[in-house]
């Protein structure tokens, strides 16, 4: 793991700053995902495109931080009472899901007040929607945050033991009590092995890039391509849920509620937008 990539000195304040891995995947991931929704909206000869993109990019920014971290106060209340500004400055609670329901709200009005078919930019969003996540995962990975999954005796398994929330079993108690659950009769390793989560979701979303690239050619109605992104984006985040400890609520976690509710979204509008091609 590499959480810090390097410490810039500043000589005449006498400090260092951090660049971390995970700030930097981040703006890769919104640098690329800027570009390939300006290519998506020239495809679609979306009038002033370049503006319009550089907007969206930045109220998904806005949306994306802001929802993820009302999403982790909500599902932390306790802990935000007992510490609001720790809680609102730290690093946690930068979930996708929550990030992507509050971002999209504040684009939808923006494209509103743009007078711009709202499923004709979603349209062309779906491969920069894609790759971002994927880009923004292998951030996690490389930092080690925490958003690994559950122990496992895998041959793939991984370690994290440098990362941000460490897999050494003195640094991490919910770990061992994770690895007690599930391996019983096993002794506690000094370092546990766990699902490399973010290493599955990053390549999920290439082979999802990929199939939507491809489907872009297809003549469909307009926002028949966002459902299946939302159907894609769905399976994989409940799917991969499985695999992390996290709060359930009758039966599942949040974020699979959320990603049923994507599915299901997505599959009414692949049924009603694929009915005939676009004019």
């Amino acid at each position: 793991m590499i959480p810090v990539l390097l410490e810039l000195p500043i000589p005449f304040l006498n400090i260092t700053i951090p660049i971390y891995s995970f700030g930097v995947m981040v703006a890769l991931a919104y640098l690329t995902a800027s570009y390939l929704l300006t290519y998506g909206m020239r495809r679609r000869a979306i009038p002033n495109a370049e503006v319009i993109s550089s907007n969206i990019t930045f109220l998904a920014l806005i949306g994306g931080i802001g929802g993820a971290k009302l999403f982790h106060i909500l599902e932390n209340f306790e802990e935000f009472m007992i510490d609001p500004k720790g809680t609102l400055l730290s690093g946690a609670g930068l979930t996708f899901l929550g990030g992507f329901i509050l971002a999209t709200t504040l684009i939808y009005i923006y494209i509103r007040v743009k007078k711009v078919s709202f499923l004709n930019i979603a349209d062309a969003a779906t491969l920069s929607l894609t790759a971002g996540y994927g880009i923004g995962r292998i951030g996690c990975q490389l930092s080690g945050d925490g958003d690994y999954g559950i122990p496992t005796t895998l041959p793939w398994a991984m370690s994290y033991s440098k990362g941000i929330v460490s897999t050494l079993s003195v640094k991490n108690p919910d770990l061992v009590e994770q690895f007690r659950s599930i391996f019983p009769d096993k002794p506690i390793p000094e370092d546990i092995l766990v699902h490399p989560a973010p290493v599955y979701e990053t390549l999920s979303m290439l082979i999802v890039f990929i199939i939507l690239w491809k489907l872009q050619s297809k003549q469909k109605q307009v926002g028949w391509l966002f459902g299946v992104y939302l159907v894609f984006a769905g399976i994989e985040r409940l799917s991969v849920e499985f695999i992390r400890l996290n709060d359930l609520y009758f039966g599942l976690s949040q974020a699979q509620w959320i990603s049923i509710g994507l599915i299901i979204s997505g599959l009414i509008v692949i049924r009603f937008r694929g009915l005939a091609p676009s004019k």
